[in-house]
């Protein structure tokens, strides 16, 4: 059987009902990527073409199609340390200031959106312990979610290739990896240091589950949204943090250019955005 097509008509339907559900804006330069994952899709399920597919995908009650093909349609590639300047100014700055103002016992609650496969949660497991004293003091909760379950399980099983951890310090890999076939397990105290969860951040309601967190990294995800989604992302993040919580975003990103409702933090090792405290 000759593999399905895709018109131009197709493609935009989709793009504009993927963008709906999920805020991720395919662009034109994406038709190939979009096209082949959308044809596996449809081969999958069995449907004649993409107008049955479609029609599938819009009115399935289960949901459990339309997870498959968010697992197909994002991409997940990172690598530890990534952007490790930001982990440095949390635990120099970010961290000192924020238990400052916290009553003992209180928890510190970190959440990493998106996980991907799981070494931007790790990372800051192993910084803070490694280069911040004061975790013997404190409770710290670390939470990370994606919208692909696929991945989340990968995160959760925390093996990684050799070039996922090739700028990890010599001495880390050895404390909290061994090697297994196939790459480096992380060790088991750092997997049930991090809860992995599934969220679609373009869904409020799901959203709304997250509150009180003192720290949010989202980064490397809002280049993938237009300006409405990253307005949208941008009033969820304000919810979940806690007044004078932070956002620490990748280095191309600006919240500058997507909100006013944060305000720029300038520190020696990044420039990261705060929820103003209450009565500011």
């Amino acid at each position: 059987m000759d593999a399905p097509s895709i018109s131009a008509d197709d493609f935009q339907r989709f793009r504009e009902y993927f963008y709906r559900r999920s805020g991720i804006q395919f662009e034109a330069s994406k038709r190939y990527f979009v096209d082949k994952r959308l044809i596996d899709r449809i081969q999958a399920t069995g449907c004649s073409g993409f107008r049955d597919y479609f029609a599938m995908l819009r009115f399935e009650a289960s949901g459990r199609e339309w997870q498959a093909l968010v697992n197909e349609m994002t991409v997940n590639e990172t690598y530890f340390m990534r952007e490790d300047y930001q982990f440095e100014c949390l635990v120099q700055s970010i961290l000192p200031e924020l238990v400052a103002r916290k009553r003992p016992g209180e928890p510190l609650r970190i959440w990493v959106m998106p996980s991907s496969s799981g070494e931007e949660a790790y990372g800051i497991a192993m910084f803070l312990l490694e280069r911040w004293p004061q975790l013997k003091d404190w409770d710290v909760e670390i939470v990370s979610s994606d919208i692909d379950t696929r991945i989340l399980a990968q995160a959760q099983a925390g093996l990684y290739s050799q070039r996922a951890v090739q700028q990890l310090p010599a001495a880390w890999l050895q404390k909290y990896f061994t090697r297994e076939e196939g790459g480096w397990r992380i060790c088991p105290t750092l997997r049930e240091a991090v809860a992995f969860t599934r969220v679609n951040l373009n869904e409020r309601a799901e959203v709304a589950a997250y509150r009180d967190y003192d720290v949010v990294f989202c980064r490397n995800l809002l280049i993938y949204f237009d300006d409405v989604s990253r307005r949208q992302a941008a009033e969820s993040f304000f919810d979940v943090l806690r007044p004078g919580g932070f956002i620490c975003l990748g280095h191309s990103e600006s919240m500058s250019r997507i909100s006013s409702l944060f305000r720029i933090r300038k520190f020696p090792k990044a420039i990261v955005y705060q929820k103003p405290m209450e009565g500011q």
